[in-house]
């Protein structure tokens, strides 16, 4: 058994001690079909589909060096696995789309955590639509596919002006009751429908500074859907402004885990973490090989 396997594996055993039980870790060869036509004619998944997108951040101080954040983004699916193989509908019909909503607390120049937010997931049948200043951004049109509630933990770390460092790495932990995913569009691979189950999903970005976002995606995110009042809403010209607001732009990897039972938040935590390091480690064994 490779290190990843066993890291994952141990991460398993560990949520099996604190009461967690996680029916399997998170899967592999899954299926996704776009259309929701079912599991035969979908496209095979071997880990993660890629989530492209920008989010606003707005800031505010708790006392001290302590504060809290919202977050609002949104999100293009167009690809899985970063292998260039863009789903049909995407590509060039329509568009998998995504919205992330999310709250948490921190503390400048050290870490901060979610503890509570929705992800959304889209199906929308017409081509063009994300970054255009249709709904917001064009992301939260169609048919919402999927929803997860965010669970507490993740986050990552942030300097003294409160943006991500550490090449910007941020973990989202969240979770999906049976019900709130469509039928016919998520499938293990043994072809079962993921929507009559209970489906944890781990969301890892890289998270870095947008210096100059673009009106549009200012009207679009920060002004109609985050409900921002600042500059470059109701009057002047937008910038970011440390401490308070500003634009990320992310590129994550969003996987899933099939569950009997949802985690305590500390020991769903421990879990994301070995995810994220086990993936770290197979990063650089690549980076190795090549």
């Amino acid at each position: 058994m490779n290190f990843v396997k066993k890291f994952i594996c141990a991460a398993a055993l560990a949520l099996g001690t604190t009461g967690a039980a996680i029916a399997s870790p998170v899967l592999n060869n899954w299926v996704f079909n776009p259309v929701g036509g079912g599991f035969a004619r979908g496209q095979v998944i071997n880990e993660y589909l890629d989530f492209n997108g920008n989010a606003f951040i707005q800031l505010s101080s708790t006392g001290g060096n302590t504060f809290s954040f919202k977050e609002t983004a949104v999100f293009n699916v167009l690809q899985a696995d970063s292998n260039g193989r863009y789903f049909p509908l995407n590509y060039p019909t329509g568009n998998i789309s995504a919205t992330f909503q999310a709250s948490g607390n921190g503390v400048f120049g050290g870490e901060f955590a979610f503890s509570s937010g929705t992800i959304r997931i889209y199906r929308n049948p017409v081509a063009g639509q994300y970054a255009s200043t249709n709904g917001y951004y064009g992301a939260n049109l169609g048919e919402v596919i999927a929803e997860f509630n965010v669970l507490e933990g993740g986050g990552g770390m942030v300097d003294a002006s409160g943006s991500p460092t550490r090449n910007g790495q941020v973990s989202v932990f969240a979770q999906a009751a049976p019900g709130m995913i469509d039928a016919g569009y998520f499938f293990n691979s043994a072809g079962r429908d993921l929507s009559t189950e209970s489906i944890l999903s781990f969301a890892f970005t890289n998270a870095n500074t947008l210096g100059s976002p673009t009106t549009r995606l200012v009207s679009e995110v920060a002004c109609q859907f985050a409900g921002f009042k600042g500059p470059g809403c109701s009057s002047g010209r937008y910038s970011n402004r440390a401490r308070e607001y500003f634009f990320i732009g992310s590129n994550g990897q969003f996987k899933l885990a099939e569950v009997k039972e949802v985690p305590e938040p500390g020991s769903f935590a421990l879990f994301g973490i070995a995810l994220l390091a086990a993936g770290a480690v197979s990063r650089k064994r690549k980076a190795a090989q090549n």
